[in-house]
């Protein structure tokens, strides 16, 4: 049995697929789930937005999307549709990469997976430098105490998985382009749940900042 598991998280940039150019076109990010691979070549999507008629309308002319179905729940929208365009993440996942978030923000987009193993790893490698645009940012062996946020300030998990949902969300941006409720729902959180674990970890941030 192989006994290291690794996160990698690989950016991508220059992608011709829909979501990528979406998002480029309308300035809306896009958070999507592993996208599924038909054996026809088609791609299953399910992805969440926040609550944006321009996205919408730019999916929906796209040819290459079809069954594109719009679900709204408070700020956020849900979509799931079938794509015709298989991305530059089914690559990455045919070198070994198991896929468990992809993020689009302004054409280029953050994928987030796991390997089994550093043979896995190297062949990810590979295909990651075969590949335009792509390149991989981080890696680092999946145990909780491992992440390089968690030990050099001390967060939690879900108060690391809250900020960086809110960083890729736009939520400190200036003008802000996502609202507490659209980041909670993304994380499938109440509000207030959200805004307390965001609270905590801001706390032990400034605590760890100007603290002597």
């Amino acid at each position: 049995m192989i006994a290291e598991c690794l996160v990698v998280e690989v950016r991508v940039s220059g992608d011709d697929c829909p979501l990528a150019e979406a998002t480029a076109a309308t300035r809306t990010p896009v958070r999507a789930k592993p996208p599924q691979l038909r054996r026809d070549g088609n791609v299953l999507l399910r992805f969440g937005a926040p609550r944006d008629d321009d996205l919408a309308a730019h999916l929906d002319g796209d040819d290459r999307v079809r069954y594109l179905h719009r679900s709204r729940a408070g700020e956020r929208d849900t979509y799931r549709c079938l794509s015709k365009h298989p991305c530059v993440v089914h690559e990455l996942v045919s070198a070994g990469l198991l896929v468990e978030d992809v993020a689009y923000r302004d054409g280029d987009a953050t994928v987030t997976g796991a390997v089994v193993g550093h043979d896995v790893l190297q062949g990810v490698m590979a295909t990651a430098g075969e590949t335009v645009g792509v390149r991989l940012t981080r890696t680092y062996p999946l145990r909780e105490e491992a992440d390089p946020v968690a030990g050099r300030f001390g967060l939690t998990p879900p108060q690391i998985e809250a900020l960086r949902a809110a960083v890729e969300a736009g939520y400190f941006a200036v003008p802000r382009a996502a609202t507490s409720a659209a980041v909670a729902d993304e994380l499938d959180l109440s509000k207030s749940a959200f805004l307390e674990r965001l609270r905590r970890a801001e706390a032990t941030l400034y605590r760890e900042l100007f603290e002597e």
